[in-house]
């Protein structure tokens, strides 16, 4: 039976990112492992993200990830011991298409421009989206709405990493059977 893939997207520390921001994605990476998924993220390498800082909780607690970086040559990821795809592509030039395309679903906290680009591309591939209340940004801008008058799916509301992982779970279950 294979793993659902959760993709965790979110601000990166190039914008202040809230120590409430940052214990949430903590609790989102660990959530994730405890449920046995695997916890797909962005990797930037040069700044900090809730996905990466999600990522790093969810191997504290031995889940497993899978990073995709930017640019043609294999990244540090510290200590993250991730499974690394090396996109070849440029930061906001492609990469989010095959990161977004891995997931099952995908839960977002936060974001600016390229959250955004990633839901609006989760939103054409029909892949449930989990929003974080509260957590400002595109997440909390989108939360509870379409994207468009196509209807596809509506972007889910959820009040805490808990609730987020147990919806993207129950919106995805049906692909592991």
């Amino acid at each position: 039976m294979r793993k659902l893939q959760i993709g965790v997207i979110g601000s990166m520390a190039d914008v202040k990112l809230e120590s409430s921001l940052k214990k949430t994605a903590k609790e989102l990476g660990r959530e994730i492992a405890n449920n046995d998924a695997i916890l797909v993220f962005g990797f930037e390498g040069d700044f900090k993200s809730l996905s990466s800082i999600a990522a790093e909780a969810a191997r504290e607690v031995g889940g497993q990830t899978l990073a995709f970086t930017w640019g043609s040559n294999k990244a540090d990821l510290g200590e993250l011991n991730s499974v690394e795809v090396i996109t070849g592509q440029q930061r906001g030039g492609g990469r989010e298409f095959s990161l977004v395309l891995s997931c099952d679903a995908i839960i977002t906290i936060s974001g600016g421009s390229g959250t955004l680009m990633e839901l609006t591309m989760a939103y054409q591939a029909n892949i449930p989206t989990v929003a974080l209340v509260n957590s400002g940004g595109w997440s909390e801008k989108l939360v509870g709405k379409f994207i468009d008058s196509r209807n596809r799916l509506k972007i889910l509301p959820a009040f805490s990493a808990n609730e987020a992982v147990k919806l993207a779970i129950e919106k995805t279950k049906h692909l592991v059977k």
